[in-house]
């Protein structure tokens, strides 16, 4: 009789790091010294004479790109031009900000990330695009000696492919060197949005700049003139044009972020493949009326843009919902070792009971407060995430150090935000029962 074959062998799970225990005076031994740095008064040293130099040099870069490029638009649109130009592009830029910032509320990422971003799109990529799309227009009407098609050629090949590459390289420094504030598929949305908003504010105060000037030459106004007509397609209806590209890129590097390091070419094939949709999606718009007729804009607007424009608002609520799901199923957890009330994990988990809270704290303690709860939540959100991954069998390699560093800004803020969230956990009705979890055979890193 022949042996019974033995069961097939599966692939090896990766363990997930095990819980850490509360206690009321907890000692974070795995703490980076960095955030014990954070706690204590500040002293020059070499590390923030260092840091300070970094940032104080990427500042100046980001405005002298601004010096210049301004420079170049006004020089382009005359004083006038500028003025009119630099006040009306300004109109859709608050509302397309604040869109994306409402998109953020989950895990909201530090504001400095998000002003650099959108100063490079403005400053850096408007000058790198400027720059490169007029020495490849000189350069096309040369070889072919054909002036107005090198303008339709730069337009719709040359453009596209500068442009959207020039955008894409602040979305890859903020994944490459801020990695940790770079989690998901919203993350990558929101900065490539403040980025693009930023280049076409630039681009706007150009093309509306030269339309007035064009109407101070021939003497047209009101609906004939071409500052109205340039107004109406470039504000009214195409304000999201340059975000909706530019989005495609950030989506790819959303979805590498999510993607586990081991997956390789996964992480570097989604921003690539992203970057090449946003050209093409680029270069479709660029050349709809060249290509497609007189109608080609109108077509290539409503059957394409608009289409895909609710699809991806439709994908970028969708992931905002996901991470909410994600709060609601990993802090649990954390609240059955003690870190949190047991209301807490559902509290967070709605975006109406964390408005709640931070209201709450503000009524009775004041702004300091609000702002502690504000604070409380986010580390909390980003909590969730590292766990998340790791249940999800993506285990960062500092992984107990973030994870007594987000403990560590959460305990330290813990007499504040934790009765103002149960509050708004009852207030709101969101309080249910946790589920059962297993238990972690009483492991604690944080004991002495």
């Amino acid at each position: 009789m022949s042996e019974p074959s033995s069961p097939p062998r599966s692939a090896p799970v990766e363990a997930q790091p095990p819980l850490p225990a509360y206690a009321p005076q907890p000692v974070f031994d795995a703490l980076p010294e960095r955030s014990r740095w954070r706690y204590a008064p500040r002293r020059a040293s070499r590390l923030w004479r260092s840091r300070a130099l970094r940032v104080g040099g990427l500042i100046t870069l980001l405005a002298l790109c601004g010096l210049v490029i301004l420079a170049l638009v006004r020089e382009q649109t005359g004083t006038r031009g500028f003025l009119v130009g630099l006040g009306l592009a300004t109109l859709p830029v608050p509302l397309l900000l604040a869109a994306f910032r409402w998109l953020d509320r989950v895990e909201p990422g530090p504001w400095r990330h998000l002003a650099f971003a959108f100063a490079w799109g403005a400053f850096a990529a408007a000058l790198v695009a400027l720059t490169a799309n007029t020495f490849a227009a000189r350069w096309i009407a040369t070889a072919t000696a054909d002036p107005s098609s090198a303008d339709t050629l730069g337009a719709t090949v040359v453009a596209p492919v500068v442009e959207e590459s020039a955008k894409a390289a602040a979305v890859f420094l903020l994944f490459f060197f801020r990695r940790r504030d770079f989690t998901g598929l919203v993350d990558g949305v929101v900065v490539a949005g403040f980025t693009a908003t930023g280049f076409a504010f630039t681009e706007n105060i150009l093309y509306l700049g030269r339309a007035f000037d064009d109407d101070q030459s021939t003497g047209s106004a009101g609906f004939e003139s071409m500052t109205a007509a340039t107004f109406f397609v470039r504000i009214v209806m195409s304000p999201f044009a340059h975000p909706l590209f530019t989005v495609l890129t950030g989506i790819g590097f959303g979805l590498a972020a999510l993607a586990a390091r081991r997956r390789r070419f996964r992480r570097t094939a989604l921003p690539l493949l992203g970057l090449v949709l946003a050209m093409g999606m680029h270069a479709l718009w660029n050349g709809s009326t060249s290509m497609l007729g007189p109608f080609g804009f109108y077509a290539v607007y409503a059957l394409i843009m608009v289409p895909v424009f609710a699809l991806l608002t439709w994908l970028t609520i969708w992931s905002r919902q996901r991470e909410l799901r994600t709060v609601s199923t990993a802090l649990p957890a954390y609240a059955a070792a003690g870190w949190l009330a047991s209301a807490e994990p559902t509290a967070l988990a709605s975006m109406r009971a964390r408005t709640a809270a931070r209201d709450f704290a503000r009524r009775t303690q004041g702004a300091a407060a609000a702002h502690a709860v504000s604070e409380y939540q986010r580390f909390a959100t980003s909590l969730a995430f590292l766990r998340h991954r790791a249940q999800r069998g993506t285990v960062d390699p500092d992984f107990v150090a973030r994870e007594q560093e987000l403990l560590h800004h959460m305990w330290r803020r813990k007499d504040v935000a934790s009765p103002a969230l149960t509050y708004a956990a009852r207030a709101t009705g969101a309080v249910r029962v946790p589920p059962p979890y297993r238990d972690y055979e009483g492991y604690n890193p944080y004991r002495a």
